[in-house]
């Protein structure tokens, strides 16, 4: 992981910060993504204790604080009234994603969380490109850098977990994942 200093804006900064309309909908979409992925992580621990999977427990707790830093992190850039307005199911979809997978072991969510973090790493990348050729908010550039540092560590981690060999049905399963992500983020930006 990465060290990059925390620049927030200040909250007289918050109040007067003005974000283009397109990094207020890629905020929007970043805000909404960080919403899923800190319910995958819970519906990935709704499952690990109920099958009394201690490995698969921390590493959905470890995987699911950082997100959680990055969803708090991220509401301190977007005000309220410019977040989705589709949260709820978000968190639904979220659950969903991390659960259904839990309850085929640890590979299923493993190859899941690559599927995802793959998408996540690539959708900060177009932000980062944005911001280096048009400029943005003093401390938003260096937020995204860390936070698609922390979700390639994640994906990486999670596929060397899965291994080499994932089955039909879980390839077939981590193409819906990053089909949704892409949908959920068009999405996301508008509503």
């Amino acid at each position: 992981m990465t060290t990059v200093q925390h620049l927030k804006p200040s909250p007289e900064q918050h109040v007067t910060l003005h974000l283009t309309n397109h990094l207020q909908r890629e905020l929007r979409s970043d805000h909404a993504g960080e919403t899923g992925a800190v319910y995958i992580y819970k519906g990935i621990v709704a499952v690990a204790l109920w099958r009394g999977d201690a490995e698969l427990l921390s590493f959905a707790k470890a995987h699911g604080a950082t997100e959680a830093d990055h969803l708090t992190e991220v509401e301190q850039w977007l005000p309220a009234s410019q977040r989705s307005l589709l949260l709820g199911p978000w968190r639904l979809a979220g659950w969903l994603t991390g659960a259904l997978p839990a309850m085929f072991g640890r590979r299923a969510v493993y190859g899941t969380i690559a599927a995802v973090e793959t998408f996540v790493d690539q959708h900060y990348q177009q932000q980062i490109d944005h911001l280096q050729e048009f400029g943005g908010p003093e401390g938003l550039l260096a937020l995204l850098i860390r936070c698609q540092a922390d979700e390639q560590h994640h994906r990486d981690e999670s596929a060397a977990l899965a291994g080499e060999k994932i089955s039909l049905i879980l390839r077939a399963w981590c193409w819906i994942v990053g089909k949704g992500s892409a949908a959920a983020v068009v999405l996301a930006r508008r509503i």
